[in-house]
């Protein structure tokens, strides 16, 4: 029998004041993590992740952390400070790597990759230049899920651990510079200037973040500072953060070579965002520079801007090629080992915590464009894009990836 028109008007009335469920926003479970910290055993590498004091936060949000001891030696930290911290000493490599999460500055080893389990996460640096195929074929058989610091980057899209290593090693370099030519192998002069004597003068070839402190460094003990980089955008950043006017210049041949000349000081702080840095600075610029000044190479990490440099050690940092001063040690932040372990801490231990409140390192990828942006293996496959083309593997879109779970 149908019903009259009277009666479906009352009926959907009706239906339209019946109360309705309200959606409420998922909320993801705390997870409680499992993290390792092997010992770095890289040439040089004096870091480490996690300090004590960030061990500590962890395990107050009842993380498990486990170290291996001696991890933390080189930077000045103990075992006993981290058992105090509350993390588990380790007395074998192969225990650290029994964590769900492994955090380390330098990338693995092969034989510490050999440690490695499916589906755990792994933090480190990937040094995009240094891997070869096999290398990276091997980490994806092992079906990890592998996260670069050095590519994390923060809101503002800046990358935080490369900008902290990047204010370490330009302010060390003129620390570095100063003592080498004050010294009896030097000039004998102070890096800087006094009243009634000429300042010394210090050229910077590069403007980013290592060239800007640097430069800051420099201007605060009085030298007479010049800097250069083929960026106006750049140059034109580091005099208004800097706040006062900076003698500047492109990187032109006669003009950076007349700089060199006058310059008791030169600074490499050119970074290249793939591949080899170029090398502005020839052998003959170099052998017009002045008797028994300083050349420090912070661009040797990625080959060198001077033609003349070549990788020193922090136990023999120098040689001396055409009477010039050449400090060329990789790694510069890893001299300030204290100092660059906790720029390294103070990023790592606020991501790790945001993994446990948010369910899952699934779901902090998903959530948070920064942290994607420092993926490059997800589950074994390859997402970062460079390293699939430079390296002919298959890789994927880590978007699409993330879409079909």
């Amino acid at each position: 029998m149908s019903l009259s028109k009277q009666t479906q008007r009352e009926l959907s009335q009706s239906a339209m004041m019946l109360p309705l469920e309200k959606l409420q926003p998922i909320d993801h479970k705390k997870k409680r993590l499992f993290i390792g910290i092997p010992k770095e055993n890289s040439l040089q590498e004096n870091r480490v992740a996690v300090v004590p004091e960030a061990v500590q936060l962890l395990v107050n949000n009842d993380h498990r952390v486990v170290i291996e001891t001696g991890a933390g030696e080189a930077s000045r930290f103990s075992d006993k400070e981290y058992s105090e911290a509350g993390a588990q000493i380790a007395y074998s490599t192969k225990e650290v790597y029994e964590a769900d999460i492994i955090i380390k500055v330098e990338p693995l080893s092969d034989e510490e990759m050999e440690f490695l389990k499916p589906k755990q996460v792994l933090i480190s640096a990937m040094q995009l230049n240094v891997h070869p195929k096999d290398y990276i074929k091997n980490l994806m058989s092992k079906r990890v899920t592998a996260i670069a610091w050095d590519y994390i980057a923060d809101e503002d899209g800046i990358l935080p651990i490369v900008r902290s290593m990047g204010e370490i090693a330009g302010t060390t370099s003129i620390l570095i510079a100063a003592e080498y030519l004050s010294n009896n192998k030097g000039q004998g002069i102070m890096l800087g200037g006094i009243t009634g004597v000429l300042p010394t003068q210090v050229t910077i070839i590069g403007a980013g973040t290592v060239g800007e402190f640097a430069t800051r460094a420099a201007i605060g003990l009085g030298a007479d500072v010049r800097v250069f980089d083929n960026s106006i955008s750049r140059l034109r950043r580091l005099q208004n953060s800097i706040g006062q006017r900076v003698s500047t210049s492109t990187i032109q041949p006669k003009v950076l070579a007349k700089a060199l000349m006058r310059a008791d000081v030169v600074i490499g702080a050119v970074r290249s965002l793939s591949g080899r840095t170029p090398c502005y600075v020839s052998e003959e610029m170099v052998q017009n520079m002045k008797p028994s000044s300083v050349i420090v190479d912070i661009s040797i990490d990625q080959g060198g801007c001077f033609e003349t440099s070549r990788v020193t050690t922090h136990d023999k940092p120098t040689f001396v090629e055409h009477d010039v001063i050449h400090y060329c040690v990789p790694n510069m932040p890893s001299r300030a080992s204290r100092t660059a372990s906790h720029a390294l801490s103070n990023v790592m231990a606020p991501l790790v915590m945001k993994v446990s409140e948010e369910g899952g390192i699934e779901n902090t990828i998903r959530n948070h464009r920064g942290i994607q942006n420092g993926v490059y293996m997800y589950n074994g496959t390859l997402t970062n894009k460079y390293l699939g083309e430079s390296l002919r593997l298959p890789f994927k879109d880590l978007k699409l990836l993330l879409a079909a779970f």
